[in-house]
């Protein structure tokens, strides 16, 4: 049953990102036929294995929904550095409707909407201070982003959302010493930070709760 419902995601994210993928054409230019399937089938596995980890739950659609929207973020960031806001701002109302939607019929439904309420708002307010204090270091669009990430790994649990804020921030680091090791960038230099903060909350979907058991 999980193997069928993994396989149907990957079919139906190849899809969506297939269709959704001219937005990311609308920032970053023109998409080759090569970087729009390659949008597609990104897309098709990051469902997947939202799939595998989730089952056949009601919430699984709100985060395939967040698995669309974060292909598209992530493939946008990493070529124009940037988040836009017509991504990342109705994130929140869909996000909040879609897991609000899963409360009846989600074992301690009520509970999990108010930890994601709650881990949207210290998340924000994280990476609001680090704009705050540090602005070239941390951009407007993460601070949006980060709300939206709080929120879902807030429903998974502690375990989900430190797990996906930790990675988020050892991706990003990682890849930030590499470049600049390598003479590739300096220490002033803009370097989008969407997509490691989106990798780790994908970590923190995946793994996260196994923490918990």
């Amino acid at each position: 049953m999980g193997g069928a419902v993994a396989a149907g995601a990957a079919v139906a994210g190849a899809a969506a990102g297939w269709v959704a993928a001219p937005v990311a054409a609308v920032y970053r230019g023109p998409l080759a036929p090569r970087a729009r399937a390659g949008i597609a089938v990104l897309t098709g596995a990051v469902l997947a294995a939202l799939a595998a980890r989730l089952g056949a739950r009601a919430d699984l659609v709100a985060f395939a929904y967040l698995g669309v929207a974060g292909v598209l973020l992530a493939v946008i960031d990493a070529a124009v550095k940037r988040l836009p806001n017509a991504l990342t701002l109705p994130s929140y109302p869909i996000g909040v409707a879609l897991l609000a939607a899963a409360v009846p019929v989600t074992a301690h439904g009520a509970a999990r909407l108010a930890h994601a309420l709650a881990g949207m708002a210290v998340l924000w307010a994280f990476y609001f201070v680090q704009h705050f204090l540090l602005p070239h270091a941390m951009g407007g669009g993460d601070v949006k982003l980060a709300g939206v990430l709080g929120l879902y790994l807030g429903w998974l649990g502690e375990a989900a959302w430190v797990t996906g804020v930790v990675a988020g921030f050892l991706y990003g680091g990682v890849y930030s010493v590499t470049w600049l090791l390598l003479g590739r960038a300096e220490r002033k230099d803009e370097l989008p930070y969407g997509p490691f903060m989106l990798a780790g909350a994908l970590t923190g979907v995946l793994f996260g709760g196994w923490f918990a058991r």
